[in-house]
């Protein structure tokens, strides 16, 4: 219940992580973030939600002949910077850091494609007449996430990660076509090499035509 406090004993693991593009991006965000706070000083037009920010990255001084001169707070700046890029996970179980990686990521893949499959299969609305109906979308989505899981899993025990992300990796096999007629065999297009090797890669028989 809200309110309450739960108090116990238990080991915990915490294992830090520094991502350079991450801290590049963050950095980018930063500075531009910086610039607009400045153009607002010296403009005159605050904001409002802006002034603790103002107050810690920034001093300024106001004339009559020079207007406002702003200028940076470098020791703020330097030590917002600090921690960008690092992240941590926090987890009761004995593992390693490459190991946490992995399932946080695994974990990530799923969140997100659930989000996808949502707004693809429709259901942030389930716009469905019956309980029946209802069940047989969320099944059709749980299959859906068991599936990029294990496409997921193939991936980094293959190590295709370093060549394809998971979209990239599934429009590579969709310009492979196939032709069912009611009555007739199954026709599969031409595959080149490469292609077929990404099935036995990820586990899978390459189709053929019956």
């Amino acid at each position: 219940y809200k309110g309450d406090n739960l108090k116990e004993s238990r080991r915990i693991y915490i294992h830090y992580y520094y991502n350079i593009e991450q801290a590049a991006d963050d950095e980018k965000d930063f500075d531009r973030k910086l610039i607009s706070l400045k153009q607002e000083l010296e403009s005159g037009e605050r904001v409002l939600q802006h002034e603790k920010l103002y107050q810690q990255f920034f001093t300024w001084k106001t004339t009559p002949k020079r207007g406002t001169q702003v200028m940076v707070k470098e020791e703020s700046v330097i030590e917002a910077k600090r921690y960008f890029g690092f992240f941590a996970l926090i987890t009761n179980e004995t593992m390693n850091a490459v190991t946490a990686l992995e399932l946080y990521r695994n974990k990530d893949v799923v969140e997100k494609a659930f989000g996808n499959l949502k707004e693809r299969l429709n259901m942030r609305r389930t716009l469905v007449s019956s309980e029946q109906s209802l069940d047989g979308k969320l099944f059709v989505q749980f299959v859906a996430l068991i599936y990029l899981s294990y496409i997921k899993k193939q991936m980094q025990e293959k190590d295709l990660v370093k060549r394809f992300s998971i979209p990239g990796l599934l429009d590579k096999l969709d310009v492979i076509e196939c032709f069912e007629q009611p009555g007739k065999a199954l026709q599969v297009g031409e595959m080149v090499e490469k292609l077929e090797q990404l099935y036995y890669d990820l586990g899978v028989t390459p189709p053929t035509s019956l």
